[in-house]
């Protein structure tokens, strides 16, 4: 597997986790790399910087929902579909980056994150249960836990940059 199918992956698991928080991270960086791939595509939306500044908001809003009691689980149907489509949105787009086919990320990253969202799901469940804290603050910790993971593949890094092509090295 190449660097952009891990990165896909990373950031898709990391969609499960927070839904909002991969975009965020992923657009915020391609306003860094600009790369000319996604021109003329749908996907160019998310080089402008409002687009990565309302996604840091709907992040920052999902962190703060996510305590809340009424809240439904990840797994419920709907907020699996959320997390499947910001998986498939990464997924989608760091592929168009890389000139490979789209269709194909999107499925890795919806894969990436359904599996994210079933893990992240079983382990503050038995974290919670383990630790005897609330769930709000196992909660804490997983944001903690998916913005250091998010920073670490997105900054510093190049995710959103375009890898060299097989015959071009």
């Amino acid at each position: 597997m190449t660097k952009y199918h891990w990165q896909t992956v990373g950031l898709g698991a990391l969609a499960g986790f927070r839904s909002m928080t991969a975009p965020a991270l992923l657009s915020s960086n391609l306003l860094t790399y600009h790369p000319k791939a996604l021109a003329g595509s749908p996907l160019r939306f998310l080089q402008k910087p409002w687009v990565a500044q309302g996604f840091k908001l709907l992040a920052a809003g999902e962190m703060v929902g996510d305590k809340l009691p009424q809240t439904p689980n990840r797994i419920a149907p709907a907020g699996l579909l959320g997390r499947a489509a910001s998986g498939a949105l990464v997924g989608a787009t760091i592929f168009r980056i890389n000139h490979d086919k789209s269709l194909n990320g999107a499925v890795l990253g919806v894969l990436a994150a359904v599996a994210g969202s079933y893990l992240s799901f079983f382990l503050r469940k038995q974290s919670t249960l383990e630790s005897g804290l609330p769930g709000g603050v196992v909660g804490g910790f997983e944001d903690l836990l998916t913005l250091g993971s998010g920073l670490a593949l997105t900054k510093g890094t190049d995710v959103g940059k375009p890898q060299p092509r097989a015959w071009d090295l």
